[in-house]
């Protein structure tokens, strides 16, 4: 409740000042889809550990729903023309330009040996990392989403797409849904390679 708050709260302040905050993303996408029929219709598959907590991938999937609706991609879970499987993940680290004489020193933490800045992956985790962060610390927070389609009748996987954020604030519920919004930047043509894509999060929250 506090982070959703805290997001909400980063929303209305953007939304009501001058200055805006872009959520910059690097994104790769994969397609053997040509074009998509009006009106075409998905449902979401889980995988078994997505399974285990269901309040928090239903919060995910309603990112990615939004998303998924800007495409022209309606959700239908009785007559699905796809199937569609999101993955999302937070690991929080220590800031690349935090001190390393203040963490590693002889007087410092020794966080640099015990935890790392977090491998990044993808999967159902909503979190991971370490459990605490030192009281000094400057934490650094990697985000990374994806979404994987599926021909309903087939089980043919026909678009797939990852987009990566990092940056300093903790500030996941906000950022999140943009972040779905830049992996289905181009459907269902997307540029060839990794891109980078900024979406403005004031603007963003307004649409």
């Amino acid at each position: 409740m506090k982070r959703a708050f805290s997001a909400l709260l980063l929303v209305a302040t953007l939304s009501g000042c001058a200055t805006s905050w872009v959520v910059d993303s690097d994104v790769k996408s994969f397609s053997s889809i040509g074009t998509v029929p009006t009106g075409a219709t998905y449902r979401f598959e889980r995988l078994p550990s997505q399974q285990a907590d269901t309040a928090r991938q239903e919060s995910l999937e309603a990112m990615a729903a939004a998303a998924l609706e800007k495409v022209g991609l309606r959700r239908d879970d009785a007559k699905p023309q796809y199937s569609a499987q999101i993955g999302a993940r937070v690991t929080a680290g220590l800031s690349p330009w935090a001190d390393p004489w203040l963490f590693d020193g002889p007087w410092g933490y020794g966080y640099g040996g015990g935890y790392g800045y977090g491998r990044r992956g993808f999967g159902g985790g909503w979190y991971g990392g370490p459990a605490f962060l030192p009281p000094a610390a400057n934490p650094w927070y990697e985000r990374e989403v994806s979404i994987v389609l599926r021909e309903a009748d087939s089980n043919r996987v026909v678009y797939e797409t990852r987009a990566r954020n990092d940056g300093p604030y903790n500030a996941s519920a906000a950022i999140l849904p943009v972040m779905f919004q830049a992996a289905l930047q181009g459907f269902p043509n997307p540029p060839q390679g990794e891109r980078r894509v900024n979406i403005d999060l004031a603007t963003a929250a307004r649409k």
